[in-house]
C-alpha cells in the first residue's frame, strides 16, 4: 500500500477512553452519518464521505489536519487527505 510523509509521521493511536460514537457536526446540525472517522491530530470525530455532510473531510480542509482513521469497531486503517493514500 502507498504511503506518504503524513502517514509516516502520524501513527494510529488508541481511541480515547472518553470517545463517544457520534459525529460532532451531525449532532450540531441534526444530520445523520453512515460511518465515523477520527482525526489523528485532535481526535475530532466526524462522518465519512458517504455521509451527506462529510464532516471528517470538511474538518481536514478547515484545520489542515491531514490524517484520519476509522472510528468503527474492528477497523484499523489511516487515510491522508493531502496525498489521498491510505495505510
Amino acid at each position: 500500500m502507498a504511503s506518504c510523509a503524513h502517514l509516516e509521521s502520524t501513527p494510529l493511536t488508541p481511541v480515547p477512553a472518553d470517545f463517544e460514537p457520534f459525529c460532532l457536526g451531525c449532532a450540531l446540525d441534526g444530520g445523520e452519518w453512515v460511518h465515523l472517522r477520527r482525526c489523528l491530530t485532535c481526535d475530532y470525530r466526524g462522518c465519512c464521505d458517504s455521509s451527506p455532510s462529510k464532516h471528517a473531510s470538511a474538518h481536514a480542509r478547515e484545520t489542515g489536519h491531514p490524517v484520519i482513521t476509522s472510528a468503527e469497531p474492528g477497523e484499523l486503517w489511516r487515510w491522508c487527505f493531502v496525498d489521498e493514500v491510505g495505510a
